[in-house]
């Protein structure tokens, strides 16, 4: 059987040289992007980055200040929101309380289609989010996953070629959240719909998106795929943003064919494969090193560890019942790193004050640019 070559993504939406103002604000400071056909694409960022305003330029809310924005190729310039091939599911969901779920769900189409034929379309639309037969049911009877539910299908209806999700589930309580989160992924990819997310939970960006921008003060400081904003952050922002890192000092010693030699604190002499090395890296600008609390092991048993072990103290543990976080001083440092290790039946969690020993790879070291 011989592979099939995969075809090359087909953007739906390019951002060339966004820029936008408020005044004398600056929100946006000419935003590059390219966004694919059936992608989930998550825009990231703390508040105020400029997440909400590129995704309400997208929509045809916010004229731009600079820059052109093409969808399906045709650029947008003076189109209209109701006339772009894009559908907006706000964070309030914006339902009419004293509309049913079915008026809710066909309002856009009420003036377009007969009546059976709306009809039709909106079970369809209520089918898709898994809400059939809850047509006749009034809005203010929902539940917060229902009518997020609701609001999806309003937009849905429409067959747009791109959803703008604005903090979706941010009301939401933790349990639903994460159901929804699962439940909007699995809608996205049987759709096939390009999906653009608004959102500051990095943990949210990384479970749903095929891609995600990670935004700072009107820019894009990241551009990739959740496992390599993950593994390899191209910036101490980035990585202190994604989830949580461990910075050590480093000194570069050489460089060499096969990568970089360096001094990392704490760890010691450590050579570190080309592959490890981001684009555009100045070796001889190093100045700190990343290693995620995963990549860090507590040794529980005496002939773990044949590689680089570690003799450090305990200086707290955090319990969450799957996983323990366990602050550790390493030698010579000042401040505790994080280590994050699953528990596992029969293993003790070690207590603080005590020694142990600590094991990590050369490969979990992050470089940045």
């Amino acid at each position: 059987m011989t592979d099939q070559k995969q075809s090359a993504p087909r953007p739906i939406i390019e951002l060339n040289a966004i820029r936008k103002k408020f005044g004398s604000f600056e929100a946006l400071k000419g935003i590059t992007a390219t966004i694919n056909e059936g992608e989930f694409f998550s825009l990231l960022g703390p508040s105020g980055c400029g997440k909400t305003t590129l995704l309400r330029i997208i929509a045809g809310f916010e004229d731009v200040s600079g820059g052109t924005i093409l969808i399906g190729g045709k650029n947008m310039d003076g189109i209209a929101a109701n006339q772009r091939p894009t559908n907006m599911v706000f964070q309030s969901y914006a339902i009419f309380p004293h509309l049913s779920v079915a008026d809710n769900v066909g309002y856009g189409l009420k003036k377009r289609l007969p009546k059976a034929a709306l009809k039709a379309e909106v079970d369809k639309a209520l089918a898709m989010v898994d809400l059939a037969g809850y047509g006749s049911r009034a809005a203010h009877e929902l539940s917060g996953g229902q009518r997020q539910r609701v609001a999806l299908a309003r937009a849905l209806i429409m067959r747009p070629k791109v959803v703008l999700l604005d903090e979706p589930l941010s009301a939401l309580d933790k349990k639903l959240r994460e159901q929804m989160q699962h439940e909007l992924r699995a809608l996205q990819q049987s759709l096939g719909i390009t999906f653009i997310l608004v959102t500051h939970d990095q943990e949210e960006a990384l479970i749903m998106s095929d891609r995600i921008a990670v935004m700072f003060e009107g820019q894009i400081a990241q551009l990739a795929t959740p496992e390599e904003l993950y593994r390899r952050p191209v910036t101490e922002r980035v990585a202190s943003f994604i989830g949580v890192m461990n910075f050590l000092d480093a000194k570069l010693i050489n460089e060499i064919s096969s990568g970089l030699e360096l001094d990392i604190a704490a760890l010691g002499h450590v050579v570190l494969p080309n592959s490890a090395r981001p684009e555009g890296l100045d070796a001889a600008g190093i100045r700190r090193v990343g290693i995620r609390p995963e990549m860090l092991t507590v040794l529980f048993d005496a002939d773990e560890g044949n590689g680089n072990v570690l003799e450090a103290q305990v200086t707290g543990t955090s319990y969450y019942g799957d996983m323990t976080y366990y602050g550790v001083l390493l030698p010579g440092q000042s401040e505790p790193v994080t280590i994050s290790m699953r528990n596992t039946a029969g293993r003790s969690i070690a207590k603080p004050g005590s020694t142990v020993r600590v094991g990590w790879g050369a490969d979990s070291v992050v470089l940045f640019r």
